[in-house]
């Protein structure tokens, strides 16, 4: 579960409704009752229900919940049921709807993903980066894990990844084991994963004994190359890809064999429709 704190849903609900539907007031309905439906139109892996849910309570409403995040949905299914004053339901009905649909649509991205590479590597991991759209982080954590994808990196302070850029301010940017060998001194307790752009770096960086080393947009050909030097010199050592990996193209990086994708493209899906209906109920 990722903890999405009230005054987090408080902000999403209040970026659209701070001033109240105006419409609504004008027209002096807000007072009825009614209900409100939300249906997924086209399906597909879900995310967001819960956090959907509980922003509909802050507004008190009562709340039905038909399915649960990481559920395949039919098409047309019904995910939430709210019932309660027509003001309410107006204010709570867009927020939720955009964060259902934006949700959705990552999940169901990660999952497409993850069909296609398990085809190849049954066990493989969707890895998505923590380079979010500013103010969708934990609703992106969220969509991903739902969806059977980890989390490569919550922050660059949760796990050590050596860069091209980190190198660079290095006294010696070119040896990589010394580099390596400072890193696991440094954070013992931390896998060390290196980045490498060519070749020549992978190589080099694969004699240094890390415990990943993530290629950055990497041809087919040459991965699956490297992948048997990797077996050769550095059996230990794990290989994982980066870079131009989306729905389109995760086919021919799948079929490498290796198990380990890393891709920010999920946050960039096509926002799932989902329909909303409102209806008096007095």
């Amino acid at each position: 579960m990722i903890f999405i704190p009230d005054a987090q849903l408080d902000q999403w609900l209040m970026d659209d409704i701070q001033g109240g539907d105006l419409t609504t007031r004008a027209l002096n309905i807000g007072a009825r009752k009614g209900s409100m439906r939300f249906h997924h139109r086209q399906g597909g892996c879900i995310s967001g229900i819960d956090t959907a849910r509980r922003m509909l309570l802050r507004l008190g409403l009562e709340v039905e919940q038909h399915l649960h995040d990481g559920d395949i949905a039919e098409a047309d299914a019904c995910l939430l049921i709210a019932q309660g004053r027509a003001d309410a339901l107006h204010q709570g009905w867009k927020a939720v709807q955009n964060l259902l649909e934006w949700s959705c649509g990552v999940s169901d991205y990660v999952y497409q993903m993850r069909q296609i590479l398990q085809r190849y590597s049954p066990q493989g991991k969707i890895a998505c980066t923590r380079k979010t759209i500013p103010g969708t982080h934990l609703l992106a954590m969220q969509a991903v894990t739902a969806a059977g994808g980890i989390i490569h990196r919550a922050g660059c302070g949760e796990t050590i990844l050596l860069f091209t850029n980190h190198r660079r301010f290095c006294s010696s940017p070119d040896n990589w084991q010394s580099i390596i060998a400072t890193l696991r001194q440094q954070a013992p307790e931390k896998a060390i994963i290196v980045e490498a752009d060519t070749v020549d770096e992978a190589k080099q960086a694969l004699l240094g004994m890390p415990d990943i080393v993530q290629l950055d947009k990497f041809s087919p050909d040459d991965i699956v190359a490297l992948k048997a030097y990797a077996q050769r010199f550095s059996p230990h050592c794990r290989l994982s890809l980066a870079g131009g990996i989306t729905l389109a193209t995760i086919d021919k990086f799948a079929q490498t064999g290796i198990s380990l994708l890393v891709t920010s493209a999920p946050y960039y899906a096509p926002p799932a429709d989902i329909k909303v209906r409102l209806v008096p109920s007095d």
